[in-house]
């Protein structure tokens, strides 16, 4: 007989190519509340963001109901189930709610038929690939940033998501705040003059301890979780809190992202393009300076400058000596955005003291200014996942789709490979290749650990 493990690897694509898009009859034929606009989700990965972000922001609209769960640590999986099954005990006033299934592969997951759409909010080395088989499988995403972690599988993720003609909304959910977007309307529209100038202060991580290796829990399957990534013992600093949900110490080494200037810098980049009208138009160069850890366990950047210049002469430069945000500067004036005091948990690098102001300007008139109806308004939304909700019924695309998210995605990717190589990197944002730099180019994809990796799928 045919082991469990293998049947899934072996009919999970050929089974996604039969189950086509999502079968969400639009809201126009039935009406928005009929029972075949309900929109059945699964959730990949139980952790911090889909705990405090992705489940609540979603299972607060009516449409939606969260039918499954999956998490590579049973612990975190029955969390999930208990967070789910209680939200809805509560919301249908039941005594009793049970309706959550859980999973402990999100490959079995995706062939549950009766699951129309999947939020993918798991370690950055395993955004892409479950997201190409759930484009491969017809089941409309939510993608937790960044969108990939090198640029070959971000590419991919983009050919994918496009063949399916699937929704994928990257849960870059800054477009959603008013004052990011009124800046880059405002930005847009002349209201500083000509844009020259943008500067996003983003900060570092600090080096980790020293760790040694420990016993794998019995409760994670930690091979799963290493994925693609290379085989190195267990360390919990290494991978997640066996107890609670701070933030994990994967973040901070490089096997599993690349720190900030993805963690943060996809966020910041994107709102950044969205002012530039660069969404679809990245850099033509790109030049960094950046200091790493020497010793310790945790090993992404911290202290950093990175530069990017466009083919329309605006320059960006990054570092943590800005403040959090980004600030245009234009011909006449200057406008500054960020999240206000907003901080994703106790423990994240960023000084609360220094981004207090959402929207500041260098006249107050500016931001009086008002934007006609003949001018660039842009995407106006009032919830990232909201919205992803209203593009799978609709079938109209979100506000952030795969290609922009892709985009601002590869601005982060090519800024780290920047502070690996100390030199002015010339960028084809086009081919998505460093022009005539085959030491650049190599670092554009990472060697996959079979049976795991983009590479490796049928796709």
């Amino acid at each position: 007989m045919m082991k469990r493990r293998s049947f899934i690897e072996k009919t999970t694509i050929s089974s996604a190519a039969m189950v086509g898009i999502p079968s969400i009859v639009p809201a126009t034929v039935f009406g928005k509340n009929a029972p075949s606009n309900r929109i059945n989700i699964g959730q990949i990965g139980c952790g911090r963001i889909a705990r405090s972000h992705d489940l609540p922001e979603t299972m607060i609209y009516d449409v939606s109901n969260v039918m499954a769960v999956c998490d590579l640590d049973s612990n975190r999986m029955k969390d999930g189930k208990i967070l789910v099954d209680d939200f809805y005990k509560e919301k249908k006033g039941k005594k009793r709610y049970n309706g959550t299934k859980m999973y402990e592969d999100y490959r079995e997951m995706l062939l549950n038929k009766d699951i129309d759409a999947i939020m993918i909010s798991t370690p950055d080395h395993w955004h892409a690939q479950p997201a190409i088989e759930a484009a491969l499988a017809g089941k409309d995403i939510y993608l937790q940033k960044p969108t990939s972690l090198t640029v070959k599988e971000g590419r991919q993720l983009v050919n994918a998501v496009k063949k399916s003609n699937v929704i994928l909304q990257v849960g870059t959910q800054q477009r959603a705040m008013p004052q990011f977007r009124i800046a880059a309307e405002l930005v847009r529209n002349g209201r500083i003059g000509k844009l020259h100038t943008v500067k996003i202060g983003l900060p570092g991580d600090p080096s980790g301890p020293e760790s040694t290796p420990m016993a794998i829990p019995k409760n994670l399957n930690f091979d799963m979780w290493l994925g693609s990534t290379p085989e190195v013992p267990y360390t919990e600093i290494g991978v997640h809190p066996q107890e609670g949900y701070s933030r994990p110490g994967w973040l901070r080494h490089e096997n599993y992202g690349a720190g900030m200037i993805t963690g943060w810098g996809q966020h910041h980049y994107d709102s950044a393009a969205w002012g530039m009208d660069t969404e679809l138009k990245g850099p033509i160069s790109v030049q960094s300076i950046a200091d790493f850890p020497k010793s310790g366990l945790w090993n992404v950047h911290g202290d950093f400058m990175v530069k990017h210049e466009y083919s329309n002469g605006i320059s960006v430069l990054t570092s943590g000596g800005y403040p959090n945000g980004v600030r245009y500067e234009g011909s006449e004036g200057w406008i500054f955005v960020s999240r206000g005091s907003y901080v994703a948990s106790s423990s994240d690098p960023v000084a609360m003291e220094e981004s207090k102001k959402a929207l500041d300007a260098s006249d107050p008139k500016i931001l009086l200014s008002e934007i006609d109806a003949n001018e660039t308004n842009l995407y106006k939304i009032d919830d990232q996942h909201g919205n992803w909700l209203d593009c799978i019924q609709s079938r109209n695309q979100p506000i952030s789709p795969v290609d922009i998210g892709h985009m601002a995605c590869v601005v982060c990717l090519i800024s780290h490979i920047a502070m690996k190589i100390p030199r002015k990197l010339k960028w084809d944002s086009k081919e998505e290749i460093f022009i005539n730099d085959d030491e650049a180019n190599r670092l554009l994809s990472r060697s996959q650990r079979k049976p795991y990796g983009t590479d490796h799928l049928n796709t």
